[in-house]
């Protein structure tokens, strides 16, 4: 091989080399690039379903509770989401607010609140229940987590002055608070046999899926709410 042979060999490999380099450098560019905006990186976002035995799923398997049902229904609609079984059968607005800073340890990123149906059946004053509810919300909102907050009704054998001063409580904190409201969490399957256990007060499987399609919209605002105000924390 002669000289001039050599030394063109050499530039051609030279600028083989380089060029290598570009490439490798250019596709491990489009990696980081893909690694950082893909959804699969994405964590999902943590629903904190707070409430009491309307929630945890009384009388039923965990997997026909409110919260399996709600996450099985976001799913579907091909959302990312998790949400926390945090409901506490016999629980009133003010053991939800006791065990509010346990159940944050779950590191949620939005809250439904469904809290006050035992608080109405055992007749307490609605300024304690207005109260209670007041402290967990101011303690979402400290803690920058989006809330769905859901009503409830008296019975009404506690007469009419009641059952409208416990109504209030919710659309007065709903409108204080700024909060996505769901006026009444039983709508649709209160007082139908059908949809309700033998003792009249907790849905059936089928009264949950019930309970599901009618405040599905609402946590779809919610979930747009947390999704405009920049995701996860």
């Amino acid at each position: 091989m002669t000289g001039g042979s050599f030394d063109v060999d050499a530039t051609r490999a030279g600028r083989m080399t380089r060029l290598l380099g570009v490439i490798l450098r250019y596709g491990a560019m489009l990696l980081l690039v893909n690694a950082m905006g893909s959804p699969a990186m994405a964590a999902p976002v943590r629903i904190l379903a707070l409430g009491d035995s309307l929630t945890a799923g009384y009388g039923l398997a965990l997997e026909s509770a409110f919260p399996a049902r709600l996450e099985q229904a976001l799913r579907a609609e091909g959302r990312d989401v998790r949400v926390i079984n945090a409901g506490v059968s016999g629980d009133t607005t003010a053991g939800g607010l006791a065990r509010l800073s346990w159940a944050l340890a779950e590191k949620p990123d939005l809250a439904i609140v469904e809290l006050g149906a035992n608080d109405g059946l055992r007749g307490l004053d609605p300024k304690l229940t207005r109260s209670n509810l007041d402290a967990i919300l101011k303690r979402l909102e400290s803690d920058r987590i989006g809330v769905l907050l859901a009503g409830m009704l008296a019975p009404p054998n506690y007469g009419h002055v009641f059952e409208t001063e416990f109504k209030a409580v919710f659309t007065t904190l709903a409108a204080t608070h700024d909060v996505v409201f769901y006026p009444f969490f039983l709508d649709g399957i209160a007082g139908d046999s059908r949809m309700n256990l033998p003792d009249g007060l907790h849905p059936t499987a089928q009264g949950v899926d019930v309970i599901v399609a009618r405040i599905l919209p609402s946590v779809r605002i919610l979930l747009d709410r947390h999704a405009h105000q920049g995701g996860p924390r």
